[in-house]
């Protein structure tokens, strides 16, 4: 039998030791609460190995194909309805690469476990336990570390992401800005889209498939009740809809939960979202109603221009710096900062063709507008 020997802490990859031990940190943080069915903790020199292989793996092609895998450290124990190979596969680049074909859909995991001195890939499963550590390869040299929630193993959060030689590890103290709208608190929960029931974060939704049609787009977020709103966009608004279209607000105002209403949810946000790809901002309130699309968005009458904006990223060690809001982007940017400049009360949040993704809201602790740099709760 092949055997494939854990990584010492030094590698070809330097990025991977680093990584590890900071990865490491959070999920010690995390799992030092216990629980039910508390998935196991690798420990930073296993991380590091398998951080190391799914890089490299990341690198290779199959049949010109881009390889996009999710690597999972469980036992086959730890887990229920599991597909498990006769014979485990050494976890290097090579085997993981010939495997991706079979295990790039989503929810699929290729189950990772010791055996025989090494890290082998026992097979592959749908089902997670509780606080699991999982990689997902998305991009040559771009993955993501995530972690399975205590409690829902449906849902996963961001821990960390790793694109060449850059690491960004999630800050999940992003979510208790002080100032944030309450809307903007929700999204930056760093929940992922695969939500469930009354808990379902329906921005994040629309972010990553505003992410996903890729051709940019802005979103503005009103309150609810009001035409204030229309002072920053250009009238007549040629694609504006009345009455309102409900269809988004009145499953959000069922909260059924179950397979069916999240489908049916997931299609409705999928909708809302694809009409952003038309040049000009989509609308809607704050408790979903879609107001407009191809709105053009102007100045308010006697508003000063956006001159600069504070930005923040939600990860560890990011430092607040000040720019001019065309360094974050064209003019979608600009303009998008200069709507919540002048509409306070709502935030924007813009999706870059490049898949960069920014949320402005008004800051009263900093007076002027933040844009908050989310790119990486979304992968």
């Amino acid at each position: 039998m092949e055997v494939f020997q854990i990584l010492p802490m030094t590698s070809i990859y330097p990025v991977a030791v680093t990584a590890a031990e900071k990865i490491h940190a959070h999920f010690a943080r995390e799992l030092a609460a216990g629980g039910p069915d508390v998935a196991t903790l690798p420990d930073a020199v296993t991380i590091a190995s398998i951080v190391e292989a799914a890089f490299w793996a990341s690198l290779r092609r199959e049949e010109g194909y881009v390889p996009r895998i999710s690597l999972a450290y469980a036992s086959p124990d730890e887990v229920h309805g599991v597909m498990r190979f006769e014979r485990s596969l050494a976890l290097s680049a090579e085997p993981l690469t010939k495997l991706s074909a079979a295990a790039e859909r989503p929810g699929i995991h290729l189950g990772v476990w010791p055996e025989a001195g090494g890290l082998r890939v026992w097979g592959a499963t749908r089902s997670l336990p509780c606080s699991c550590f999982v990689l997902e390869v998305i991009a040559p040299g771009h993955l993501v570390v995530k972690q399975s929630r205590v409690g829902d193993g449906g849902k996963y959060i961001n821990v960390a992401v790793l694109q060449g030689d850059e690491i960004k590890v999630i800050d999940p103290k992003a979510a208790t800005v002080p100032d944030c709208p309450a809307l903007l608190t929700s999204l930056l929960r760093l929940e992922s889209r695969f939500g469930s029931g009354a808990d379902v974060n329906v921005l994040i939704q629309m972010a990553v498939s505003m992410r996903e049609h890729g051709r940019g787009g802005t979103l503005l977020v009103v309150p609810p009740a009001t035409e204030a709103w229309k002072d920053s966009i250009l009238q007549p608004v040629t694609y504006s809809v009345a009455p309102p279209f409900t269809a988004l607000a009145d499953l959000m105002n069922k909260r059924e939960g179950g397979r069916g209403w999240e489908d049916e949810l997931a299609r409705a946000v999928d909708g809302v979202a694809g009409l952003t790809a038309v040049d000009g901002a989509t609308v809607i309130t704050g408790s979903y109603e879609l107001l407009a699309f191809g709105a053009k968005i102007v100045r308010r009458l006697k508003s000063p221009q956006v001159v600069r904006v504070i930005v923040t990223e939600p990860i560890e060690d990011s430092v607040a710096a000040v720019s001019e809001p065309s360094e974050l982007g064209g003019t979608r940017h600009l303009s998008a900062a200069q709507f919540v400049h002048d509409q306070r009360d709502a935030i924007a949040l813009v999706a870059s063709q490049d898949g960069r993704f920014t949320v402005f809201a008004w800051s009263p602790c900093e007076d002027m507008v933040h844009a908050h740099r989310i790119d990486v709760l979304l992968l």
